[in-house]
């Protein structure tokens, strides 16, 4: 086993409680191991123009992964720590997914001080948010509604809440879960204030909630070790996804939302929806498939959208 594994990844603050996740899963398996981590700037992180939480804007998915990847090919780390949702569906062929951890909560949920949940806002009601993929849901969902761009941090964002020209604004669950902010009875407390917190129906981006551990394929004894934290089910549902998004040509220029889970049987569901045009409706997809083959129920839902 090596005597030392150096993984990588970006600092931000919801960065870092990933990978240590990563650390203490490596360490339940491997106890002993000595880790080291290394932390990369992005160009996305460089860039103040563009969000750095869960579901940032389509077709900027690469600004955020690049750096990261280039390290692991130079061999300076030996694991790339990525939230799925921001990594390309097309990837360097050197390079692939050794493990992902248990997947979280993939919801997003609508914030707000006054308003309960999404049929609650008013009419022209100002919701914010970083992601195109939302901004399409809203609108489809709620015509009417002012979804404006929102960028920052997760307690830039929670802050800007306070403001009354601001009624609502969407997270994701799993990023509020791993920065430690409490969510119960519908509600979210934090230091900003204590404010309504409900689920949307919408689809998640392709990835929300994994954290996926990227290698070089010629590295067996990385491979190794980081096999043994790898979580079948969430795999298997993260290659139909995936699958989607490499045919929708790698880096999802289109709005798309997609969920595959696996059942108590093993066959797997999924579904996706596109937003090709800004004033039409979307195209909508359902697959199902064994668990044996997840890239067949993603070219399904690409066959059908």
């Amino acid at each position: 086993m090596k005597p030392r594994l150096v993984l990588g990844s970006r600092g931000s603050q919801l960065a870092l409680a990933q990978i240590r996740l990563v650390q203490e899963a490596l360490l339940r398996a491997h106890p002993g191991l000595a880790i080291e981590v290394k932390t990369i700037t992005t160009s996305g992180d460089r860039r103040q123009d563009i969000g750095a939480g869960e579901g940032s804007s389509a077709g900027l998915k690469g600004l955020f992964t690049k750096e990261i990847q280039d390290a692991l090919l130079e061999g300076s780390i030996d694991a790339a720590i990525h939230s799925l949702k921001d990594l390309p569906g097309i990837t360097p062929p050197a390079l692939g997914l050794a493990a992902l951890l248990p997947r979280a909560d993939t919801s997003d949920l609508l914030i707000s001080a006054l308003h309960a949940n999404l049929d609650s806002l008013p009419p022209g009601a100002r919701v914010g948010t970083g992601s195109v993929r939302r901004r399409r849901q809203l609108r489809w969902l709620r015509p009417g509604l002012d979804v404006i761009e929102l960028r920052g941090n997760v307690p830039t964002r929670l802050q800007k809440l306070t403001a009354p020209s601001l009624d609502a604004i969407v997270l994701a669950r799993a990023g509020l879960d791993r920065l430690g902010y409490s969510i119960s009875d519908a509600r979210l407390d934090c230091d900003a204030g204590s404010f309504h917190a409900a689920p949307l129906a919408i689809l998640p981006a392709i990835g929300q909630g994994a954290i996926g551990i990227e290698t070089r394929r010629d590295d067996p004894s990385t491979n190794a070790i980081l096999s043994s934290i790898d979580h079948l089910p969430t795999h298997t549902c993260i290659r139909v996804e995936r699958e989607l998004l490499r045919l929708l040509d790698g880096d999802c220029r289109l709005p798309v939302g997609a969920r595959a889970t696996l059942d108590d049987s093993g066959l797997l569901q999924a579904d996706a929806i596109v937003f090709r045009d800004a004033a039409a409706s979307p195209a909508q997809a359902h697959a199902s498939g064994p668990a044996s083959d997840p890239e067949a129920v993603g070219l399904g839902l690409f066959n059908q959208l």
